[in-house]
This record gives C-alpha cells, sequence and structure tokens, in this order.
C-alpha cells in the first residue's frame, strides 16, 4: 500500500472498531491486528490511540453530517422522515462508540472529541433551519431546532439500550416532535406562525404531519378532553360544583362565593369620619 492508502486502511479498521466496542476497550493491537499490520507500523502513522481515534470520530463526523443533507422538495416532514431514516442508521450501526461518546462517559473523550461532535450539531441545526428556509431564523426558532437535536440523540441513545420499539417507529416520533416544537414555538412568534399555513398546505395526509394531526383529532375525542381544552382556551375551568372561574385574562361571571352576601348599604373605608 502506499502510505496515504495505508493511512486511510488504519482509520477504516479503527472506525469499525470503535462503532462495535468503547473506544478504552479498544487497544492499538487491535487495530494492528484488524488491519493485517503490525504494532510499530501503526505507531509510525499516528502517534497514539487518542489520535487514531479522534480522525476516526472525523471521519464519522462528516459521515453523520452528510446524513442531514437532502434535497429541498416535497413536504418537510417527509424530508425530515428520510434524514431521521438516516441518522439512526447511523446511529445503530456505531453503537457502543457513538453511545460512549455522546454520554461523556469515554476515557477517550478529549476537546478534540468535543469538537467533532459540535461540529455535526451545528451542521444538523443549519441543514434543518435550511429547510425550514426562513429568512432570518429567530432566537426561539434556532433554539428549538437544537433542543429538538439534543432530543434526537438522548432518544436515540436510549434506545440503544431498550430497543423498545421498532426502528421505523422511533424514526417517525423523532419528527413528529420537531412538527410539533415547531407549532409550538410558531404559536409564540407570529412571524413563524405565518409560515406555517404553507408548511400546513405542502404536507400529505399520509405523512408524518397529517398522521400526527389524527392522532390529536382522536385525542380530542376522548371524552371530557375537548371540554378542558376549549374551557383552557377561553380562559375558564369549570368547578367541581358546576359553576366556572374565569383565569387572570377575563372577567368572571361566577356568583359570589358561598357565604357571601349583599351589603344593605355602602360601607364607610375604616377611620372615615360619619357625615
Amino acid at each position: 500500500m502506499s502510505v496515504d492508502e495505508r493511512r486511510e486502511q488504519l482509520i477504516a479498521v479503527a472506525l469499525e472498531l470503535f462503532s462495535r466496542r468503547p473506544p478504552e476497550e479498544v487497544s492499538i493491537d487491535d487495530i494492528a491486528a484488524a488491519a493485517g499490520a503490525s504494532r510499530p507500523l501503526v505507531y509510525h502513522y499516528f502517534p497514539g490511540k487518542q489520535a487514531l481515534y479522534e480522525e476516526s470520530l472525523r471521519r464519522a463526523g462528516r459521515e453523520l453530517s452528510a446524513r442531514f443533507e437532502e434535497p429541498m422538495e416535497g413536504p418537510l416532514s417527509e424530508r425530515l422522515l428520510r434524514v431521521m431514516g438516516r441518522y439512526l442508521d447511523f446511529v445503530q450501526s456505531h453503537g457502543p462508540g457513538f453511545a460512549a461518546l455522546l454520554r461523556g462517559g469515554s476515557v477517550a473523550a478529549s476537546a478534540g472529541t468535543s469538537a467533532v461532535i459540535d461540529d455535526v450539531r451545528r451542521a444538523a441545526q443549519e441543514q434543518i433551519l435550511a429547510h425550514l428556509a426562513i429568512p432570518s431564523p429567530s432566537p426561539g426558532l434556532r433554539l428549538t431546532v437544537r433542543a429538538w437535536i439534543a432530543n434526537a440523540e438522548i432518544t436515540s441513545l436510549e434506545w440503544l439500550v431498550e430497543r423498545s420499539v421498532p426502528l421505523e417507529e422511533l424514526q417517525l416520533h423523532l419528527v413528529q416532535e420537531f412538527v410539533a416544537a415547531l407549532t409550538l414555538t410558531a404559536a409564540r412568534e407570529p412571524a413563524l406562525a405565518a409560515e406555517l399555513g404553507s408548511f400546513f398546505a405542502d404536507e400529505h395526509p399520509d405523512g408524518p404531519t397529517g398522521r400526527l394531526v389524527r392522532d390529536l383529532a382522536g385525542l380530542f375525542a376522548v371524552p371530557g378532553i375537548l371540554d378542558a381544552v376549549t374551557a383552557l382556551a377561553a380562559g375558564t375551568t369549570e368547578t367541581a360544583e358546576g359553576s366556572e372561574v374565569t383565569g387572570a385574562s377575563g372577567a368572571s361571571e361566577d356568583p359570589e362565593p358561598a357565604g357571601a352576601s349583599e351589603p344593605s348599604e355602602r360601607s364607610e373605608p375604616s377611620g372615615a369620619a360619619p357625615e
């Protein structure tokens, strides 16, 4: 092999080992054996396991960032569904190494490895914002996207441990959680709310957003939920006795509390002199 070919081979072999086992469980001898090379040869190309680990991680980071790239065509939630499918496929195929790094429990973690992960997160955030096509994303919207990316990381790490739901179900749930978070942010930001109409208009009934809307509609059919939500939207709640109590945003039309009586004449302020 040429110098470049050997170096690339060592990186590829190391990445494969780090994907299947936590980095602290992989030794230079393991990498040398898997590459069909000697220990001194590995040290000829890399000063130690940490340098090889960081280089492998940079390779994985570029691969993961590329998985967020998606043609900006079609409904947004369906684009994100394809993105999350590729993301979760990466998580599954790089399980132990991915988990060790993101959990911060790896002895191989360093400023260099943290920088790689931060670069991936920033690339993912910018890709998602580009798909939203908002000319000047607000700080609130940026925070929503970043929080969703963090949620995707945490959720996928838990899935690696338990695998309690099918991967396709997790993929759908993550996209629907983004749609819900985006809608909530739009409720607080008029400029974003103005864009939300076109977003929903582009969605398909059988896509992630259409299925989410039907799920919510079904939830409102559960006895008591729609009435309670309607009352909250109107700023009123119903007491156990059936009377209405109005929140701070509206005037109450409730009767006087039990025990209260109408004064027979205007009361004088305390300390006022009689006329």
